[in-house]
């Protein structure tokens, strides 16, 4: 019986050997093994989209599968990102993370179809200080002319943003708490048609980023009067600050992101997070985002994550002091 025993307990033991070594491999082993889908929630071209395919590309040449780019525009970034929320936790589908989409919407929209911690935070990329547009047919060239001209022209201005609840918008709520001026809003399906709008003259002015717009400051059909950052930014040397003409509090930056479904499993948002750090740090990917004004973050999606916590203390705030209203 001894010897029945212990042949018994030592199959036991080979066979709970055996079904260890068969538990299945991390989420990540094999990730990607197919095409994956990232939606962009703007039109193409602007920044969101000029930085999504930048590192999309990188990507691709890394894993040697697809990263399509799915540009979803309008409601603010509300429609792509309800896709991604509502997608499949697998890694399959990813959102190019953006303060509209991301917190502004659903924190401004009581019926926004999802949450902001609808979202699990992957990695920041970095962000951009807005800048402020104008036709240039109009006499202004500076913030103190651009506030002249405001005031000469009181409820005659039309300011376009990319959208209810974009990073534009909410530029242009601070610009407004911080001057007292009363402009007309006009919303766009992203930034690409506002910036058309702004060289037909169908709109005065716009915030948007040296992204969205360098070819067309480049060729002189818009005019850039003011940087709503603390800073002179290095791209445009020769362009004041809005705090320069004495307007304070109205410093606007837009950021950049990668965001999956909640639940995703967090071995395929460490594979993605390491993979991007990787690519943010190559020479002609650096290089190529210090050209679009982008200052390059990185890091882990613990840090990603703390950072949006601190945005919707922001928008809290604003919404709280009546700079903003949720509808």
């Amino acid at each position: 019986m001894h010897l029945i025993l212990r042949v018994a307990v030592a199959a036991a033991c080979s066979a709970f050997i055996a079904h260890a070594g068969a538990q299945p491999k991390s989420a990540a082993a094999g990730y990607p093994d197919k095409s994956v889908r990232w939606v962009v929630p703007f039109t193409p071209g602007a920044s969101n989209d000029v930085i999504a395919r930048l590192i999309a590309g990188k990507l691709l040449e890394s894993w040697g599968q697809q990263f399509i780019i799915d540009n979803r525009p309008g409601a603010g970034g509300l429609i792509g990102a309800e896709t991604v929320a509502r997608a499949a936790p697998d890694g399959y589908t990813l959102l190019l993370s953006n303060p509209g989409p991301n917190v502004n919407s659903p924190m401004l929209s009581k019926s926004a179809p999802y949450k902001v911690d609808d979202f699990a935070p992957v990695i920041f990329f970095g962000y951009a200080p807005l800048l402020i547009l104008a036709n240039p047919a109009l006499p202004v060239k500076n913030p103190k002319e651009l506030l002249d001209y405001l005031k000469a022209n009181s409820g005659k201005v039309s300011w376009g943003s990319s959208g209810v609840g974009s990073s534009l918008h909410i530029g242009l709520a601070l610009f407004q708490a911080a001057t007292g001026f009363n402009v007309t809003h006009v919303p766009y399906k992203g930034s690409g048609p506002a910036i058309t709008d702004l060289i037909g003259g169908q709109i005065q002015f716009m915030h948007t980023t040296t992204v969205s717009a360098e070819t067309q400051i480049k060729a002189g059909r818009v005019r850039v009067v003011g940087l709503a950052s603390a800073k002179r930014q290095a791209l445009l040397p020769d362009v004041p600050t809005l705090a320069e003409a004495g307007i304070k509090d109205a410093e606007a930056i837009v950021w950049f992101g990668m965001a999956a479904p909640a639940k995703t499993p967090r071995a395929i948002i460490d594979k993605l997070n390491a993979e991007s750090n990787r690519i943010l740090k190559l020479p002609d990917v650096k290089r190529r985002l210090d050209e679009l004004g982008l200052e390059v973050e990185g890091g882990t999606p613990e840090q990603f994550g703390a950072f949006v916590k601190r945005e919707v203390a922001r928008i809290d705030k604003l919404i709280k002091s009546g700079a903003l209203t949720r509808d």
